[in-house]
């Protein structure tokens, strides 16, 4: 009884929140490569939520509440390809919020077969436990490939953007608005080392100049996915996202990571 309560809740908080349903992070590059289709559209809709209060004593309650969501579409007609793609990341335990953190992201990508294409986007992120709320880039890269084989994929990117960005003090709780129009670099892989072993993954380099400390701040980040099948319905999944800010706008951690592992199972 209860486990089917707990499902129609679930399916009633995603009906309510689909515009913003999220859950795995699908990785853009492999629906950008993958195949030869046209008009082809990939959705993945994905959402959870928790409640929970199983409280050491009744004088000292205990109640934790979080949800995790998100929408990835890509959209690939004949030469180019369109991704949205949207999270939403919540944890609160009592009155105090954890995590509190998403982003909605738009990508074009022109000519996306071309050894050389172009690609333009556009996100809205916040990170609210940091601090951070919200940052706004507007942006373009060129887009080069370097290999293109059956089981190995690279390539280089390089671009500018404009981005803005606004900090709550953590210790005075001022806010700081700082804008910069950045250089971005990004290098992509993909490789099949077996059937059943695969890599891939993005990792970006960006910079520019803050007028207000007469420095460069660098930031360097990414995503990398490392998948092996171990029986036909069976596969062990390993995801790691990444940042480090050289020269944070307000004193933060400089260096943040997500590392998920798990098993997948498919019918």
């Amino acid at each position: 009884m209860f486990y089917l309560f707990r499902q129609l809740v679930l399916v009633l908080f995603l009906t309510l929140l689909s515009p913003w349903s999220m859950g795995q992070i699908l990785n853009m590059e492999r629906y950008r490569t993958e195949g030869d289709s046209i008009n082809k559209l990939a959705i993945n809709l994905n959402g959870s939520l928790t409640l929970n209060n199983r409280s050491a004593s009744e004088s000292n309650p205990v109640n934790l509440f979080g949800y995790n969501f998100s929408l990835h579409s890509v959209y690939t007609p004949k030469k180019h390809a369109f991704i949205f793609i949207a999270h939403r990341n919540f944890l609160r335990i009592n009155e105090n919020p954890f995590l509190n953190f998403g982003y909605i992201h738009l990508r074009s990508n022109f000519f996306r077969k071309n050894r050389l294409n172009f690609e333009s986007y556009i996100q809205v992120s916040d990170d609210n436990f940091r601090g951070l709320n919200p940052r706004a880039i507007v942006g373009s890269n060129l887009r080069y490939r370097l290999m293109d084989r059956d089981n190995s994929e690279l390539l280089i990117g390089t671009g500018v953007f404009y981005e803005f960005e606004r900090w709550q003090h953590p210790e005075n709780e001022d806010f700081v608005d700082a804008n910069f129009i950045k250089s971005n670099s990004s290098f992509v892989f993909r490789h099949k080392f077996t059937e059943a072993f695969h890599l891939n993954g993005v990792i970006f380099y960006q910079v520019g100049y803050d007028s207000n400390i007469n420095r460069v701040r660098n930031r360097y980040s990414g995503d990398i996915n490392l998948n092996s099948k171990i029986t036909k319905r069976f596969s062990l999944t390993n995801h790691l996202n990444f940042s480090f800010e050289d020269r944070p706008i307000v004193p933060i951690t400089r260096f943040i990571f997500s590392f998920r592992t798990g098993i997948n199972f498919e019918l």
